[in-house]
C-alpha cells in the first residue's frame, strides 16, 4: 500500500538449523563426494574424448553446414550443382569484384537508363546481358526485346551466349558459363562471363586481381545429398588476363629476348624526345614519365602539329582518376589522328605496366617516325 513498507519475516526463524556435524563424519562425507567428483570427471573425460575420436573418423564424410537449397533436393541421381560458399561471399575482395562490376554495367547502360542492383537478379534473363553486348560490340543481336516467358528468356539467353561464346573461345576464354546456369542464377557463372568480356573489350576499370572464391558443390549419390569444396580462380593479374586476347610482339620480345628491350627502349626514348625537346621536355624513363599523361598528350600535340588547350587536361594531375583521364584523352587524339584505339588500358599506363606503354608509343613511332 502507498505510503508503507512491507515488513520481511527474517529467514533464519523460517528453518531450524540443523546439528553440527561430527570431523569425523565431516571427514566421510567429504571423501565420498570428492570420490563422486572424481568418478564423473574421468566418466565425462572418457565420453568427451570418445565423442571427439568419432567426430575425428565421421567428419570426412559429412556434408558441410550449409543452406542446401530447395532445388538440391530435386537433384537426379549422380547429378550436381555448386553454390558459392556463404564465407566467401563475405570477402572483401569478392565484394570488391562485384561492385567494380555493377559500376561497369551501369556507366556502360546509363543511356538505356538501366540501374543493375545485383547481379543474379538482373542479368538472369538475358536482357541486360544483350544490352550490354550490343553496347560493347556495336552489333545488334536478332532477339525479342521483352520476354516474360522462362523459354523465352532462355532463347535469348541462348542468342546472346552464342554471340559472346564466338568472340571468346578463340581467345583461348574457358567458357564457365551456360543457358541454364545463368538462368539459374548462378553467381559464378555470371561473374566468369561478365570479367570475360571487360577484358576482351579492353573496359576502362580496374578489376581486383587474384579473387578467389569457395565453391560448395552437391552431389546426389544413391538418394543422398553429399557435398564438397572447390576453389574457383575468378580473376588473375590484369596482365594474364589480357593476355589472353593480345599476343604480339611485345609479349615476344619480353619473354624470350629480354636483352633486347634495352635497344627498343632507347630507340623510342629518342623517337619521343626528338618532339618533346621542342618544349624544352625530356624523357630518360619509359614507363614512369608516361604514366600521369601529360606527356602523351603533348606529343600528340606535336606529332599532329596543334596546340592542344590547357584546359582539356590535367597538367599537374594529383590522383588516379586524373591521370587516367589524361591518358584517355592522349588516347582520342591518337583516334581522331587515324590511329586505332589502343589495346592497352588507360589504366595500366598509370599502373607503370611497361609493356602497355611500350605498345603505346611503339604505335606512335610506327606512323610518326618520318614526321620532323
Amino acid at each position: 500500500m502507498t505510503g508503507q513498507h512491507a515488513t520481511y519475516t527474517p529467514a533464519a526463524t523460517w528453518f531450524t538449523a540443523p546439528e553440527p556435524l561430527s570431523h569425523s563424519l565431516l571427514e566421510s562425507c567429504t571423501r565420498d563426494m570428492a570420490g563422486l567428483l572424481c568418478g564423473t570427471k574421468r566418466k565425462k573425460q572418457v565420453s568427451d574424448l570418445h565423442e571427439e575420436g568419432k567426430n575425428a573418423i565421421n567428419s570426412p564424410l559429412q556434408p558441410s553446414s550449409i543452406d542446401i537449397h530447395p532445388e538440391d533436393t530435386m537433384l537426379e541421381e549422380k547429378a550436381e550443382r555448386s553454390m558459392i560458399d556463404p564465407t566467401s561471399k563475405e570477402d572483401p575482395k569478392f565484394k570488391e569484384l562485384l561492385r567494380v562490376l555493377i559500376d561497369w554495367i551501369n556507366n556502360e547502360l546509363e543511356e538505356d537508363r538501366i540501374i543493375v542492383k545485383d547481379l543474379e537478379e538482373d542479368l538472369y534473363d538475358g536482357q541486360v546481358l544483350q544490352k550490354l553486348f550490343e553496347k560493347l560490340s556495336g552489333c545488334k543481336l536478332n532477339v525479342a526485346e521483352v520476354t516474360q516467358s522462362e523459354i523465352g528468356q532462355k532463347q535469348k539467353l541462348q542468342t546472346v551466349l552464342e554471340a559472346v561464346n564466338e568472340l571468346l573461345r578463340p581467345n583461348g576464354w574457358s567458357i564457365e558459363w551456360s543457358v541454364d546456369s545463368i538462368h539459374c542464377k548462378n553467381l559464378i557463372s555470371i561473374v566468369y562471363l561478365l570479367v570475360g568480356l571487360a577484358m576482351h573489350f579492353q573496359a576502362p576499370i580496374r578489376l581486383p586481381e587474384h579473387v578467389s572464391v569457395q565453391l560448395v558443390v552437391v552431389k546426389k549419390r544413391e538418394g543422398l545429398l553429399q557435398s564438397s569444396h572447390i576453389t574457383k580462380e575468378l580473376t588473375t593479374t590484369t596482365e594474364m588476363m589480357m593476355g589472353r586476347f593480345e599476343r604480339d610482339a611485345f609479349d615476344t620480345l619480353l619473354d624470350h629476348a629480354p636483352d633486347k628491350l634495352s635497344v627498343v627502349k632507347k630507340s623510342l626514348i629518342t623517337f619521343v624526345n626528338k618532339h618533346l625537346n621542342k618544349l624544352n621536355l625530356e624523357v630518360t624513363e619509359l614507363e614512369t614519365q608516361f604514366a600521369d599523361g601529360v606527356y602523351l598528350v603533348l606529343l600528340m600535340g606535336l606529332l599532329e602539329d596543334y596546340f592542344v588547350p590547357l584546359h582539356n587536361f590535367f597538367l599537374t594531375p594529383e590522383t588516379f582518376e586524373q591521370k587516367v583521364l589524361n591518358v584517355s584523352f592522349a588516347f582520342e587524339l591518337m583516334q581522331d589522328g587515324g590511329l586505332k584505339k589502343p589495346k592497352a588500358r588507360p589504366e595500366d599506363v598509370v599502373n607503370l605496366n611497361l609493356k602497355s606503354t611500350l605498345r603505346v608509343l611503339y604505335n606512335l613511332f610506327t606512323n610518326y617516325k618520318n614526321v620532323e
